[in-house]
């Protein structure tokens, strides 16, 4: 029996709806708004756990091995000898030149 009762009331409510609003209109109405606000929350749920995540996260990069001989060499010369010389690199960026 309670069929009858929500059919009734639908009955009632058609037209109703039918003056106020135009029938070529689309609206997505109180089910579409649920789902997008679930959807917002979700998005928001899943933005606060990739921080949570990414701040445990602890990434420390590997020196770079040409950089560190490049310390090296710089270093070793003016440590060995005791005197101011100039440096043996013709590359005053102290890049090696690279064969092709």
């Amino acid at each position: 029996m309670p069929d009858v009762n929500v059919t009734l009331a639908m009955t009632q409510f058609v037209p109703l709806a039918a003056d106020k609003f135009d029938k070529d209109k689309v609206t997505p109405g109180v089910l579409g708004f649920l789902v997008f606000a679930a959807l917002a929350v979700g998005v928001w749920l899943l933005m606060k756990s990739m921080n949570r995540h990414m701040g445990k996260v602890d990434f420390e990069e590997a020196p770079d091995p040409a950089a560190e001989r490049r310390k090296a060499t710089a270093s070793a010369p003016a440590s060995g000898s005791g005197s101011a010389s100039a440096p043996t690199s013709a590359d005053p960026a102290g890049d090696s030149p690279k064969d092709a």
